[in-house]
């Protein structure tokens, strides 16, 4: 039977959004044996799927080196020729999330993870998906943010490079409120000053590449 799915590197993924996109570490990889619970990334090669890939657990059978047998444990939603139960072999590079069966594992392995940066801000969409760089950023009280929020606001307003843009075109500029990882994976050139306190400004020098205090 031909295979329905191919599994997605999530590597290349990790590696365009460093700051948002997060997958286990290296001692982590390691400790997988028998038992435990793998995340993978299955991409259908169906025409028209619903969902292009789908993230499912897979409960581990045996390990060879770098190479994983197991069966799939949830039931795909739209991917036709694969069912839950099925054999799934994979490598370990394609593990995006691990669930131990030993939970004492988890204090064993004493990995801490770094920091992350889902507290939400206002940037241009231009940063966003135009590619233009950050140009200018201040730190305002978290007037954004609402009750029942998951990330609070932090504050900073993120603007766009304007060099040789009238003031009607900067206005016109449309903005988003997004976690601040997603602003650092287009451009994590301003991450130094981002526990700088509220009424801080700070002016691009595309010269020196340095943020001049306002």
């Amino acid at each position: 039977m031909v295979q329905s799915y191919v599994l997605d590197d999530p590597r290349p993924i990790a590696a365009s959004a460093p700051y948002t996109y997060f997958l286990p570490s290296a001692a982590r990889l390691a400790a997988i044996e028998p038992g435990d619970q793998v995340k993978l990334l299955f991409r259908s090669l169906a025409a028209s799927p619903k969902y292009d890939v789908e993230r499912m657990w897979v409960c581990v059978l045996a390990v060879d080196g770098e190479h994983f047998e197991g069966t799939l444990e949830n039931a795909p939603f739209d991917m036709p020729g694969l069912k839950k139960g099925e054999r799934v072999s994979f490598e370990r590079f394609h593990v995006v999330s691990i669930d131990f069966q030993d939970a004492a594992k988890e204090d064993r392995i004493g990995d801490e993870p770094g920091r992350q940066y889902w507290d939400r801000c206002m940037v241009d969409r231009c940063v966003l998906y135009e590619g233009v760089p950050v140009g200018y950023l201040y730190r305002e009280d978290d007037l954004l943010e609402r009750e029942g929020d998951k990330y609070p606001d932090s504050g900073w307003r993120i603007r766009g490079d304007a060099r040789g843009l009238s003031d009607a075109e900067v206005d016109s500029r449309e903005a988003e409120y997004v976690a601040l990882g997603t602003v650092l994976n287009r451009d994590d050139s301003w991450l130094p000053l981002i526990d700088e306190p509220k009424g801080s400004a700070f002016l691009r020098n595309f010269t020196t590449n340095t943020y001049d205090k306002q």
